[in-house]
Protein backbone atom coordinates (compact mmCIF):
# COMPACT_ATOMS: atom_id res chain seq x y z
CA UNK A 1 0.00 0.00 0.00
CA UNK A 2 1.28 3.76 -0.89
CA UNK A 3 0.87 4.29 2.85
CA UNK A 4 3.41 0.96 3.62
CA UNK A 5 6.36 2.98 1.43
CA UNK A 6 7.14 5.90 3.80
CA UNK A 7 7.15 3.54 6.76
CA UNK A 8 9.80 1.04 4.78
CA UNK A 9 11.76 3.89 4.12
CA UNK A 10 12.10 5.32 7.61
CA UNK A 11 12.91 1.66 9.07
CA UNK A 12 15.88 1.21 6.52
CA UNK A 13 17.06 4.48 6.93
CA UNK A 14 16.49 3.87 10.85
CA UNK A 15 18.82 1.00 10.62
CA UNK A 16 21.27 2.34 8.39
CA UNK A 17 21.80 4.85 10.97
CA UNK A 18 22.10 1.69 14.28
CA UNK A 19 24.80 0.50 11.88
CA UNK A 20 26.63 4.08 11.11
CA UNK A 21 26.27 4.31 14.74
CA UNK A 22 27.85 1.17 15.89
CA UNK A 23 30.69 1.04 13.90
CA UNK A 24 32.47 3.95 15.89
CA UNK A 25 31.88 2.70 19.20
CA UNK A 26 34.16 0.74 21.28
CA UNK A 27 34.84 -2.66 19.97
CA UNK A 28 33.77 -5.19 22.76
CA UNK A 29 36.99 -7.71 23.60
CA UNK A 30 35.89 -10.26 21.23
CA UNK A 31 35.77 -8.30 18.22
CA UNK A 32 38.59 -5.91 18.70
CA UNK A 33 40.80 -8.91 18.02
CA UNK A 34 39.18 -9.00 14.53
CA UNK A 35 39.84 -6.79 11.54
CA UNK A 36 38.86 -6.58 7.83
CA UNK A 37 41.27 -6.64 5.45
CA UNK A 38 41.19 -4.55 1.85
CA UNK A 39 39.68 -7.85 0.58
CA UNK A 40 36.28 -7.68 3.20
CA UNK A 41 38.06 -11.35 4.41
CA UNK A 42 38.61 -10.86 8.68
CA UNK A 43 41.46 -11.05 10.04
CA UNK A 44 42.81 -11.28 13.36
CA UNK A 45 45.16 -9.01 15.03
CA UNK A 46 48.83 -10.07 15.89
CA UNK A 47 48.87 -10.25 20.01
CA UNK A 48 51.28 -7.52 21.23
CA UNK A 49 55.29 -8.69 21.13
CA UNK A 50 56.52 -8.23 24.93
CA UNK A 51 59.19 -10.61 24.50
CA UNK A 52 61.72 -8.03 23.95
CA UNK A 53 60.81 -5.88 27.11
CA UNK A 54 63.41 -6.09 29.73
CA UNK A 55 62.73 -7.64 32.73
CA UNK A 56 62.74 -5.75 35.81
CA UNK A 57 65.49 -4.54 37.64
CA UNK A 58 66.04 -6.36 41.21
CA UNK A 59 65.64 -4.30 44.33
CA UNK A 60 68.28 -3.75 47.00
CA UNK A 61 67.24 -1.97 50.25
CA UNK A 62 70.52 -0.83 51.60
CA UNK A 63 70.51 -0.22 55.62
CA UNK A 64 72.64 2.91 57.34
CA UNK A 65 72.52 1.78 60.63
CA UNK A 66 71.56 3.66 64.24
CA UNK A 67 70.74 6.89 63.14
CA UNK A 68 69.11 9.84 65.12
CA UNK A 69 69.08 9.94 68.98
CA UNK A 70 70.64 6.40 68.25
CA UNK A 71 74.67 7.38 67.84
CA UNK A 72 75.81 4.15 67.43
CA UNK A 73 79.22 3.01 68.66
CA UNK A 74 81.38 6.47 69.10
CA UNK A 75 84.95 5.75 68.07
CA UNK A 76 88.03 6.55 69.94
CA UNK A 77 88.04 9.74 68.42
CA UNK A 78 84.48 10.40 69.11
CA UNK A 79 83.25 9.46 65.71
CA UNK A 80 79.80 8.61 65.38
CA UNK A 81 78.66 5.24 63.77
CA UNK A 82 75.71 6.39 62.48
CA UNK A 83 77.49 9.04 60.44
CA UNK A 84 80.13 6.52 59.36
CA UNK A 85 77.10 4.02 58.36
CA UNK A 86 74.75 6.84 56.40
CA UNK A 87 78.28 8.17 54.10
CA UNK A 88 79.14 4.28 53.09
CA UNK A 89 75.54 3.50 52.61
CA UNK A 90 75.50 6.88 50.89
CA UNK A 91 78.53 6.10 48.76
CA UNK A 92 77.29 2.37 47.67
CA UNK A 93 73.79 3.95 46.38
CA UNK A 94 75.77 6.52 44.33
CA UNK A 95 77.44 3.26 42.72
CA UNK A 96 74.94 1.25 42.37
CA UNK A 97 72.07 3.88 40.78
CA UNK A 98 75.09 4.91 38.42
CA UNK A 99 76.11 1.48 36.90
CA UNK A 100 72.23 0.65 36.43
CA UNK A 101 71.79 -3.15 36.97
CA UNK A 102 69.54 -2.65 39.99
CA UNK A 103 66.99 -0.21 41.66
CA UNK A 104 68.02 0.66 45.25
CA UNK A 105 66.10 2.36 48.28
CA UNK A 106 67.68 3.65 51.49
CA UNK A 107 66.46 3.09 54.84
CA UNK A 108 67.05 6.32 56.11
CA UNK A 109 68.95 8.80 53.60
CA UNK A 110 68.71 11.43 56.65
CA UNK A 111 69.96 11.31 60.41
CA UNK A 112 66.73 9.73 62.05
CA UNK A 113 65.85 7.10 64.04
CA UNK A 114 63.82 3.99 62.97
CA UNK A 115 63.06 0.79 65.00
CA UNK A 116 64.27 -2.54 64.34
CA UNK A 117 60.91 -3.74 63.12
CA UNK A 118 60.30 -0.79 60.74
CA UNK A 119 63.51 -1.56 58.65
CA UNK A 120 62.66 -5.21 58.12
CA UNK A 121 58.84 -3.31 57.24
CA UNK A 122 60.80 -1.11 54.64
CA UNK A 123 62.28 -3.68 52.96
CA UNK A 124 58.83 -5.50 52.32
CA UNK A 125 57.35 -2.39 51.49
CA UNK A 126 59.85 -2.03 48.39
CA UNK A 127 59.36 -5.71 47.74
CA UNK A 128 63.70 -5.96 47.72
CA UNK A 129 65.52 -8.63 46.83
CA UNK A 130 68.41 -8.23 48.84
CA UNK A 131 68.98 -6.40 52.47
CA UNK A 132 72.22 -5.34 53.38
CA UNK A 133 72.76 -3.22 56.93
CA UNK A 134 75.63 -1.44 57.13
CA UNK A 135 77.48 -0.78 60.47
CA UNK A 136 80.84 0.05 62.36
CA UNK A 137 80.25 -1.07 66.06
CA UNK A 138 82.80 -1.09 68.54
CA UNK A 139 83.99 -3.95 70.95
CA UNK A 140 85.77 -4.66 74.38
CA UNK A 141 88.83 -5.28 72.65
CA UNK A 142 90.15 -2.24 70.91
CA UNK A 143 93.09 -4.09 69.29
CA UNK A 144 90.55 -6.00 66.70
CA UNK A 145 89.93 -4.58 63.48
CA UNK A 146 88.34 -5.69 59.65
CA UNK A 147 85.62 -6.17 58.19
CA UNK A 148 83.08 -9.28 58.67
CA UNK A 149 79.90 -10.16 57.74
CA UNK A 150 76.92 -11.54 59.58
CA UNK A 151 73.84 -13.70 58.67
CA UNK A 152 70.84 -14.84 60.83
CA UNK A 153 70.57 -17.62 63.05
CA UNK A 154 69.13 -18.82 66.27
CA UNK A 155 72.81 -19.27 67.66
CA UNK A 156 76.11 -17.19 67.36
CA UNK A 157 78.93 -18.49 65.85
CA UNK A 158 81.01 -17.14 68.52
CA UNK A 159 81.22 -15.30 71.88
CA UNK A 160 82.36 -11.83 70.19
CA UNK A 161 79.18 -12.01 67.55
CA UNK A 162 76.75 -12.90 70.66
CA UNK A 163 77.87 -9.56 72.06
CA UNK A 164 77.82 -7.80 69.00
CA UNK A 165 74.30 -9.10 68.26
CA UNK A 166 72.72 -8.36 72.02
CA UNK A 167 74.55 -4.75 71.30
CA UNK A 168 72.53 -4.42 68.04
CA UNK A 169 69.19 -5.81 69.27
CA UNK A 170 69.14 -3.41 72.15
CA UNK A 171 68.83 -0.03 69.52
CA UNK A 172 65.34 -0.64 70.14
CA UNK A 173 65.86 0.58 73.50
CA UNK A 174 65.88 4.03 71.76
CA UNK A 175 62.11 3.60 70.77
CA UNK A 176 59.68 3.54 73.40
CA UNK A 177 57.67 1.05 75.33
CA UNK A 178 55.27 0.13 71.90
CA UNK A 179 58.35 -1.42 70.29
CA UNK A 180 59.52 -4.04 73.19
CA UNK A 181 56.38 -6.27 72.35
CA UNK A 182 58.54 -9.36 71.15
CA UNK A 183 58.82 -11.99 73.69
CA UNK A 184 62.07 -14.07 74.11
CA UNK A 185 60.19 -17.22 73.21
CA UNK A 186 59.85 -15.60 69.84
CA UNK A 187 63.59 -14.63 69.74
CA UNK A 188 64.57 -18.23 70.45
CA UNK A 189 62.80 -19.49 66.76
CA UNK A 190 63.22 -16.40 64.82
CA UNK A 191 66.06 -18.56 63.07
CA UNK A 192 63.71 -21.36 62.22
CA UNK A 193 60.62 -18.78 60.85
CA UNK A 194 63.37 -18.08 58.03
CA UNK A 195 62.66 -19.69 54.92
CA UNK A 196 65.44 -22.26 53.82
CA UNK A 197 66.12 -20.77 50.21
CA UNK A 198 66.32 -17.59 52.44
CA UNK A 199 68.97 -19.01 54.38
CA UNK A 200 71.06 -19.92 51.47
CA UNK A 201 70.68 -16.46 49.80
CA UNK A 202 71.72 -14.78 52.91
CA UNK A 203 74.61 -17.39 53.11
CA UNK A 204 75.38 -16.71 49.28
CA UNK A 205 75.64 -13.15 50.07
CA UNK A 206 77.77 -13.27 52.64
CA UNK A 207 80.44 -15.88 50.91
CA UNK A 208 80.79 -12.52 48.10
CA UNK A 209 81.20 -9.99 50.42
CA UNK A 210 84.25 -12.25 51.74
CA UNK A 211 85.16 -12.69 48.25
CA UNK A 212 84.88 -9.12 47.20
CA UNK A 213 86.67 -7.56 50.46
CA UNK A 214 89.74 -10.18 50.22
CA UNK A 215 91.64 -8.14 47.94
CA UNK A 216 91.19 -5.10 49.18
CA UNK A 217 89.79 -4.26 52.57
CA UNK A 218 91.12 -5.80 56.04
CA UNK A 219 89.13 -8.56 57.08
CA UNK A 220 88.41 -10.30 60.88
CA UNK A 221 89.87 -13.90 60.78
CA UNK A 222 86.56 -16.80 60.23
CA UNK A 223 84.52 -13.03 58.49
CA UNK A 224 81.38 -14.90 58.17
CA UNK A 225 79.66 -15.10 61.29
CA UNK A 226 76.13 -15.86 62.63
CA UNK A 227 73.62 -14.66 65.20
CA UNK A 228 70.16 -13.93 66.09
CA UNK A 229 70.57 -10.34 64.56
CA UNK A 230 66.43 -8.89 64.87
CA UNK A 231 67.22 -6.74 61.54
CA UNK A 232 68.14 -9.75 59.68
CA UNK A 233 64.72 -11.18 60.60
CA UNK A 234 62.90 -11.27 57.23
CA UNK A 235 61.54 -14.79 56.52
CA UNK A 236 61.86 -14.17 52.92
CA UNK A 237 64.43 -11.34 51.80
CA UNK A 238 68.37 -12.55 51.91
CA UNK A 239 69.55 -10.06 54.77
CA UNK A 240 73.36 -9.32 55.52
CA UNK A 241 74.58 -7.61 57.99
CA UNK A 242 78.39 -6.02 57.31
CA UNK A 243 80.51 -4.26 59.88
CA UNK A 244 82.68 -2.38 57.73
CA UNK A 245 85.40 -2.11 60.75
CA UNK A 246 85.28 -1.14 64.24
CA UNK A 247 85.14 2.15 65.56
CA UNK A 248 86.55 0.99 68.87
CA UNK A 249 90.18 0.21 66.74
CA UNK A 250 91.78 3.76 65.98
CA UNK A 251 93.21 2.36 62.73
CA UNK A 252 89.64 1.24 61.36
CA UNK A 253 88.35 4.39 62.68
CA UNK A 254 90.51 6.46 60.95
CA UNK A 255 89.86 4.89 57.88
CA UNK A 256 86.60 4.71 57.54
CA UNK A 257 86.52 8.60 58.33
CA UNK A 258 88.12 9.05 55.05
CA UNK A 259 86.14 9.38 51.69
CA UNK A 260 88.33 7.39 49.91
CA UNK A 261 88.21 4.30 52.18
CA UNK A 262 84.52 4.40 52.03
CA UNK A 263 84.60 4.40 48.11
CA UNK A 264 86.38 1.55 48.23
CA UNK A 265 84.35 -0.29 50.58
CA UNK A 266 81.42 0.80 48.95
CA UNK A 267 83.17 -0.70 45.31
CA UNK A 268 83.97 -4.18 46.73
CA UNK A 269 80.29 -4.32 48.68
CA UNK A 270 79.05 -3.60 44.56
CA UNK A 271 81.29 -6.33 43.43
CA UNK A 272 79.48 -8.22 46.06
CA UNK A 273 76.04 -7.83 44.92
CA UNK A 274 77.01 -8.27 41.15
CA UNK A 275 78.49 -11.77 42.76
CA UNK A 276 75.60 -12.64 44.21
CA UNK A 277 72.71 -11.88 41.35
CA UNK A 278 74.87 -13.89 39.01
CA UNK A 279 75.16 -16.89 40.97
CA UNK A 280 71.61 -17.11 42.40
CA UNK A 281 70.43 -16.67 38.46
CA UNK A 282 68.53 -13.76 38.75
CA UNK A 283 67.63 -11.66 35.28
CA UNK A 284 69.99 -8.65 35.43
CA UNK A 285 68.39 -5.67 33.50
CA UNK A 286 71.86 -3.65 31.88
CA UNK A 287 71.74 -0.64 31.53
CA UNK A 288 72.16 0.98 27.78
Amino acid sequence: MPASNPTRRQMSHLIGSALATASILPCSPASAAHRHNSHGQTARKAPAVIGSAAPPRPVIMLDPGHGGKDPGAIGVSGTYEKHIAAAAAKELYRQIKAAGRYDVVMTRADDHFIPLEGRVDLAHKHKAQLFISMHADALHDPAVRGASVYTLSNGASDAQTASLAQTENSADRFAGPAFHGMSSEVQDILASLVHEETRRGSAHMAASVVSSFQPRIGLLRHPARHAAFVVLKSADIPSVLVEMGFMSNRHDEAALRQGGYRQQVASAMSSAIDRYFQGSGTNIARSG
